[in-house]
């Protein structure tokens, strides 16, 4: 029977190769374990650290291109821009009371024809192309002085404040019209014919250009917190 050192006193029957060890772990073991908590303190530190780092960059922040989400994860619908009055759809609408902008239907605009250029009878096949399609036409003749043989493109659409949907309507009737304003305080509108002039376009043409003229203008995009 032995009694080894650190067994108070208690004697054991030493078998084969057993030995009862009841002191610290080995020296080997302690540096290991000790190691592996090193390199997981190591690691929490530098997630923290990045997560930080993150918040105060900005990085974490939504850029205002992103939609909102709503609480059930889908993205908010973008709004609708709301239907103006008198706004054209499909074959036109009639103009709100006292909204210039607004586009009117053809028969309430009147319509006065001018030739500015050398070719004759252009002011009367165009007013009679101009009144198929519904518009009013008021006077056809040469255009006056000021404007005489001085329309290089192909029309010059003229109008006062009040007449500013209808110049709109029928701008869109030809390809590369220009639109100017003067201080006519009615709703009629002067229609040019130029040099360049050959013919309207069709309705179709027509209808497409009115609809280009008259999209909306991309809502601009929130860059505040949803």
């Amino acid at each position: 029977m032995l009694t080894p050192q650190g067994l108070k006193g208690k004697q054991y029957r030493v078998t084969g190769n057993a030995y009862p060890r009841l002191g610290r772990p080995p020296r080997k073991s302690r540096k290991v374990i000790s190691g592996l908590a090193s390199l997981l303190a190591l690691a929490l530190i530098g997630l923290g650290g990045v997560q930080l780092y993150d918040i105060f960059s900005g990085k974490n922040k939504n850029s205002s291109a992103q939609a909102c989400v709503t609480p059930s994860g889908k993205p908010l619908a973008a709004p609708s821009p709301g239907a103006t009055p008198g706004a054209p759809t499909g074959s036109g609408a009639p103009a709100a009371p006292g909204d210039p902008h607004a586009i009117p239907q053809p028969a309430g605009v009147t319509v006065n024809v001018y030739n500015a250029t050398a070719k004759g009878g252009l002011a009367g096949r165009t007013a009679e192309e101009l009144k198929k399609r519904g518009f009013t036409i008021g006077k056809v003749g040469n255009a006056p002085a000021e404007l005489d043989k001085k329309v290089p493109g192909t029309a010059q659409v003229i109008a006062g404040p009040a007449g500013a949907g209808a110049a709109t309507l029928l701008g869109s009737q030809i390809a590369g019209a220009t639109t100017t304003a003067d201080a006519r305080t009615d709703g009629t509108v002067d229609f040019v014919v130029g040099d360049s002039y050959n013919a309207l376009l069709d309705e179709t043409q027509a209808a497409a250009a009115l609809a280009l003229a008259t999209k909306p203008s991309p809502t601009p995009t929130a860059t505040g917190s949803c």
